[in-house]
């Protein structure tokens, strides 16, 4: 495996192609060549090595990767980014994202803009329905979505439910409208469509399995999702987006406004209010279900009004989702 290895010295970057091999029960590493400290000559100095043409090329999305992130990564230490009490070192990385975002992705073709966004939907689709208990898998809604393919031994609910996300996803892209009661109740409609037949806020008292808040009650749901709306309108030029985000969410899913679908219509929010913002959407992925659910829970003893630092596990959890699904999805 060929990868690039970064040298800090005295703060600055030193970039070095790496090597690893296995030889029996042990892996040697050794520095095939020194590509300097200036990110942007390192992708020619490495396509000048034709010693290990065929490792590089085995390794060519990872080592690309690295030379796009980091590229950007620099480009956006440059910039005079305001001190964020919630995201500390991400926060540079987050706006790295965000200049590739409008400076790569944006610029792209139609058609390829097209197959980045069907990829993530179908990504997003699978992994926020996951997270709800549904048990298609990557493969099956691939192939639902791509191919029209009905799984085998999957409940209706369940196709629904991945079909659903993706379709309501796709429409936010083009949707112009700001944040309202009615776009939530929308949404939360579009999702459960063919599945659960109870629309609109709830009116009875719930409790939410495994949780550490008490939901609001049934009769001041509409009182308590004015106060929420309120608190986005008075913050959304204040916080960072995907701060205001983070917290929309936790604030979204104590008061538990739907009898079902609460989680995937707070998810298919979070990545309403990013790119209304100009931000990429982002996948909070299945397999890191334990540590979202308890950074959800980190929160639960604020105010749905309130802003407080006990928030930073939930948006340090949701920056590194957002990074890692974003470098995965988008280059």
């Amino acid at each position: 495996m060929v990868y690039i290895y970064k040298k800090m010295i005295s703060g600055k970057s030193y970039y070095y192609l790496r090597i690893s091999k296995r030889t029996g029960k042990q892996v040697i590493t050794k520095d095939i060549a020194y590509l300097g400290n200036d990110i942007k000559g390192a992708r020619e100095k490495i396509m000048n090595l034709p010693k290990y043409k065929g490792e590089i090329r085995k390794s060519y999305r990872k080592i690309n990767l690295f030379l796009e992130a980091e590229y950007y990564l620099h480009k956006a230490e440059k910039l005079k980014l305001k001190q964020n009490e919630f995201l500390d070192k991400q926060l540079t990385q987050i706006e790295a994202i965000r200049l590739h975002y409008l400076e790569n992705f944006k610029k792209e073709d139609l058609r390829s803009k097209e197959e980045i966004i069907k990829n993530f939907a179908i990504n997003f689709a699978y992994n926020t329905t996951s997270i709800e208990g549904n048990t298609i898998t990557l493969k099956e809604a691939q192939n639902l979505l791509e191919e029209g393919k009905t799984p085998k031994n999957k409940t209706l609910r369940e196709i629904y439910d991945v079909q659903n996300t993706e379709a309501t996803f796709i429409e936010l892209l083009t949707n112009k409208q700001k944040i309202s009661q009615k776009l939530i109740e929308t949404i939360h409609k579009k999702l459960m469509a063919n599945i659960d037949k109870r629309i609109g806020y709830r009116i009875k008292d719930i409790r939410v399995l495994h949780s550490h808040f008490d939901s609001t009650p049934g009769s001041y749901v509409r009182a308590d999702m004015n106060l929420l709306i309120d608190w986005y309108k008075k913050n959304e030029k204040e916080l960072h987006p995907l701060v205001l985000a983070s917290l929309f969410h936790h604030k979204f899913e104590k008061i538990h406004p739907f009898s079902d679908g609460n989680g995937r219509t707070g998810r298919m929010m979070v990545n309403f209010i990013l790119m209304d913002k100009g931000y990429p959407p982002m996948i909070i992925y299945k397999k890191d279900r334990s540590m979202y659910l308890d950074a959800l829970s980190s929160a639960d003893k604020i105010n749905i009004t309130k802003i407080d630092k006990k928030y930073k596990e939930l948006v340090e959890f949701m920056s590194g989702e957002m990074i890692s699904s974003y470098w995965s999805l988008f280059l």
